[in-house]
């Protein structure tokens, strides 16, 4: 009875952090003031919601200061969105190379 319980004691899930980039090191636009960072969250927004509802996303950046992608954390309503900071960090993981982190909100305009 005892090696039912060590066995099945012993089965764990295998966790992996995974980074793919599909954009050449070289082809990556590079953040140098704040409205670099601004252009490049304006792109990524939906002009169709952008005035409508609130999104939270985070800028990944690696050591020159080059992008590595935007993740969108939340959408929510008109008036808030929901931020769970497990998900920020859980990104911020899978990012390995990541170093700066920007994080922006829109808020819709009423």
């Amino acid at each position: 009875m005892e090696t039912s319980n060590t066995s099945a004691w012993m089965q764990v899930s295998e966790i992996e952090l995974i980074y793919k980039s599909k954009v050449k090191a070289s082809d990556r636009p590079k953040v140098t003031t704040s409205s670099d960072a601004y252009q490049l969250f304006r792109q990524s927004w939906d002009d169709n919601k952008i005035e409508l509802i609130e999104q939270f996303k985070v800028l990944f950046l690696n050591r020159a200061n080059k992008v590595l992608g935007i993740y969108e954390v939340s959408t929510g309503g008109m008036t808030a969105t929901v931020v769970d900071p497990k998900i920020v960090f859980i990104a911020a993981l899978n990012q390995v190379p990541a170093i700066l982190y920007f994080v922006t909100i829109i808020h819709p305009v009423t």
